[in-house]
């Protein structure tokens, strides 16, 4: 199983477990700590405390992003002090996205910073949220709005999790695989459009190294998302807003269906600025729309978007910036563009 390194830490995917184990014994962390929620605690703390021997206290949170914010790290923060942890401690961050950014944002700030391995177990955070050192938390309804960026310990992907999840789950995290398949793949692309999610586990492992080695490559380049990282973006402009719009209401979007919603919007925007054909726009609509069960726009709606997009973090100057396709397979980023085409796109 493979092993794709970083200049400053290693993703291991699907590695036997006592390796794992190999690995903490040798690193000797003083005291080590596991963050799971209630669903990871449930069907995931059992295969990891099979595996592993060290001692660990664990750290309890609540699942969801409505408890990605502060408040849940000053809980973690007291547990850590509760616990006596000291700079010489491990926090191994055992969930999804929301565990992931919010466990790595607490540990790199905890003492001014102590190692965290992330430990992934839903496709998103598989593909997507544990790769790259981005960390943070949601602050006044917007996505991501504190956090840094620091690299992990070690990234550790068990793709035998995913057998863990309902299929909601696994189709939000498949929204971030058509994603890179679009930016930068135009053959995993083809793969997503033949097989879409019906996968055996055998191929699962490789969508998520062929979907990790697209990111990987491109922070890599990129790392503070100075330039080329922006095409990460790409869904995500739209996407962000809609999932933090959706996010109290009585219908909740899970991430990966949010950046479904942008993408369609923004293959939309790059048909109209003639980066892709109507062709290509239509493919891509056509799968999403085959894959999700998405939201439509009622005016007021696309108001409230208009307002939420204009404290993206992507925005300069007063501008909406954009990542679109540039044909499928390539993408622009940086891309600067009005309300009147934003809202023509949030309608179509």
């Amino acid at each position: 199983m493979p092993t794709i390194r970083t200049e400053t830490y290693k993703i291991e995917i699907d590695q036997e477990l006592s390796k794992l184990n190999t690995y903490l014994h040798k690193q000797k962390p003083t005291k080590l700590f596991v963050i799971v929620d209630e669903n990871t605690k449930q069907h995931c703390l059992p295969i990891f405390h099979e595996a592993i021997d060290y001692g660990y206290e664990l750290l309890e949170t609540v699942s969801g992003e409505t408890n990605k914010s502060l408040d849940t790290c000053l809980n973690l923060w007291n547990q850590l002090v509760y616990n006596k942890a000291d700079r010489d401690s491990m926090i191994i961050n055992l969930g999804g996205g929301v565990i992931g950014d919010m466990g790595g944002f607490v540990a790199a700030t905890f003492m001014r910073g102590i190692p965290f391995i992330q430990m992934p177990t839903t496709l998103l955070s598989q593909v997507d949220a544990s790769v790259g050192g981005k960390l943070g938390v949601d602050f006044r309804g917007y996505k991501n709005l504190i956090g840094m960026f620091q690299n992990p310990a070690l990234v550790w992907i068990h793709t035998p999790f995913l057998k863990t999840l309902d299929e909601r789950e696994l189709l939000s995290g498949f929204g971030e695989v058509v994603k890179h398949g679009l930016i930068q793949s135009k053959p995993l692309w083809e793969r997503i459009k033949l097989k879409g999610t019906d996968l055996t586990t055998e191929q699962w492992s490789r969508v998520v190294t062929d979907s990790v080695k697209i990111k990987t490559k491109i922070v890599a380049e990129d790392p503070k998302e100075k330039g080329l990282r922006k095409i990460l973006n790409f869904g995500h402009t739209i996407g962000h807003a809609v999932e933090s719009y959706f996010l109290n209401s009585d219908k909740p979007l899970l991430h990966g269906e949010a950046i479904a919603k942008g993408m369609i919007v923004e293959s939309y925007l790059a048909f109209k600025t003639k980066r892709i054909s109507i062709i290509e726009m239509e493919e891509i609509n056509s799968l999403l729309e085959s894959i999700y069960n998405l939201p439509t726009l009622a005016d007021k709606d696309i108001d409230e978007l208009l307002t939420l997009m204009a404290m993206d973090k992507k925005n300069k100057g007063g501008q909406k910036l954009f990542a679109l396709l540039n044909g499928i397979g390539g993408c622009d980023y940086d891309v600067a563009l009005d309300n009147a085409i934003i809202r023509e796109g949030l309608s179509f």
